[in-house]
């Protein structure tokens, strides 16, 4: 079985919205099935329908995270090396065009938020960046094209 590299903070993430989903959202969704059932013919209940729908994608997601959370592989952030940029990796790149730096870290699929600077383990990006040390210059396939970067700090957490 395939593991699933993440973060302590993205199974954390994880298993909150399991929790959730599990003790709060099931719970409503059934009391909201039984209420629109009594509202007389399900065929043309619009509640009804709206419920059971709602009720099998919290079930699908439930069972999604059930199997992420089993293939989990969390890796221990705190003891990373420093001199080389590895998975749950801190950096700060600088873009070579436009001399603009950002902090990006390497963490999981599902928890990868470019708009928080966290990119996919199986991003392109990622894997060009995986082993790279300080100074090093980095070449990588975007979608607007090819864009050079320079690995300029690993940060410690």
């Amino acid at each position: 079985m395939k593991r699933n590299p993440m973060t302590r903070d993205g199974y954390r993430a994880l298993q909150d919205e399991f929790e959730r989903l599990k003790k709060i959202e099931r719970p409503q969704i059934i009391r909201a099935i039984e209420e629109a059932r009594g509202h007389g013919d399900l065929s043309e209940n619009a509640e009804y329908i709206y419920a059971k729908e709602r009720q099998s994608l919290i079930e699908g997601r439930i069972g999604e995270l059930e199997h992420k959370l089993g293939t989990a592989e969390i890796i221990d952030t705190s003891r990373l090396p420093s001199d080389r940029i590895v998975f749950g990796s801190k950096f700060i790149l600088c873009n070579v065009d436009t001399d603009e730096e950002t902090v990006f870290q390497i963490v999981g699929v599902d928890e990868s938020d470019i708009s928080q600077g966290k990119i996919s383990v199986e991003s392109p990006m990622a894997k060009a960046l995986i082993g790279k040390k300080i100074d090093d210059d980095v070449t990588v396939d975007t979608p607007s094209g090819k864009r050079e970067f320079e690995v300029v700090e690993i940060l410690r957490d």
